[in-house]
């Protein structure tokens, strides 16, 4: 679902074949590599059990949506650094809302420059990089943004170090860094399973989705840690069904994440911008992973930008209209 944009830092409306996003779509052939990255949105999250490991077991299902980063690579020479400059987006940047748009973390604990430095170790690479990232997904979101950011990173470089790696070579090694990033590699739609990490494309429809950030994240350590797994978990059988037929009002009413009550408890937000969705009229309405993002799901694109707009009036915070991206079928 990683690919190429021009300028702009989402997919453009009326787009040809949107399931373009199913691929990386090389820039150029050289050293140089320029790739979207998008966020997700969980439409189904159970918490099954917590492991011996320390994860928990989840079952949930995940659609990359059409609001990206910009992740820029370029090749330097044997035995230079990896460098890396993480800003938010020109007109993010300049937004005085500092909570929405927090700082961002120094190079060395960046996701991107993690997973590239350990490809660069695993495959034995000499070659430096110059790294770019112009972000517009939200932080402590909930919507995968460090993770998206991650996989497109491991693509460029492989891409443009020559490597030769395949996808899930490179999904694998992602693993070791986020139980979220393998999800990336795939389809626009998927089952994950175990810690995340276990993946099966299914087939979704384009989806009319509006996305709210309000200015206070969650840690998502914090939330798994308030919440209690269920003793008769819930499975997404019937919603990836809904999904197949492309009926999106009984996907919309199947919505679910068990993780939303604990999130509640921590954070006031959730109950306001789940009274704010109730009366917008969406077909239903979650939280996105671990918050603090809540999403509502339209019947069309004209719903939801009417929508948006009224959400925007609200002073909730980041308000994105978009669209899932679809996936064939499997």
């Amino acid at each position: 679902m990683l690919t190429v944009l021009g300028p702009s830092l989402q997919f453009p409306t009326g787009a040809k074949d949107p399931r373009l996003a199913s691929r990386m779509i090389p820039l150029h052939s050289n050293a140089s590599n320029c790739v979207c990255a998008p966020a997700k949105l969980n439409l189904f999250l159970e918490v099954r059990r917590r492991r011996a490991d320390g994860f928990h077991e989840i079952e949930t299902v995940i659609s990359a949506i059409n609001v990206c980063d910009r992740v820029s690579f370029t090749a330097t020479r044997p035995r230079e650094p990896i460098n890396l400059v993480c800003r938010w987006a020109a007109g993010l940047q300049s937004s005085r809302n500092s909570a929405l748009w927090p700082p961002l973390p120094p190079a060395e604990n960046n996701l991107v420059h993690r997973a590239v430095t350990l490809l660069r170790e695993r495959a034995g690479a000499e070659m430096g990089a110059d790294i770019a990232v112009v972000k517009r997904i939200p932080a402590e979101a909930g919507l995968g943004g460090a993770s998206s950011d991650a996989a497109a990173a491991l693509l460029a470089a492989n891409s443009a170090w020559r490597l030769g790696w395949n996808r899930e070579q490179l999904a694998e090694l992602s693993a070791e860094l986020g139980s979220d990033i393998p999800f990336f590699f795939g389809a626009g739609a998927a089952v994950c399973a175990g810690r995340g990490e276990q993946i099966r494309a299914i087939q979704a429809p384009q989806l009319h989705v509006v996305v709210v950030k309000p200015p206070a994240g969650l840690a998502t350590a914090t939330v798994y840690q308030r919440c209690r797994p269920a003793d008769q978990p819930r499975t997404s059988v019937d919603l990836q069904e809904c999904l197949r037929r492309g009926d999106a009002a009984a996907a919309a009413a199947g919505l679910f994440n068990r993780l939303e009550d604990p999130a509640r408890e921590l954070s006031p937000w959730i109950s306001r911008l789940c009274d704010e969705f109730d009366r917008v009229g969406c077909l239903g309405r979650r939280m996105s992973g671990s918050g603090t993002s809540y999403f509502g799901v339209f019947r069309n694109a004209r719903q939801a930008r009417r929508a948006a707009g009224y959400l925007r009036s609200r002073n909730l915070g980041a308000v994105f209209s978009a669209t899932t991206i679809p996936s064939a079928a499997v």
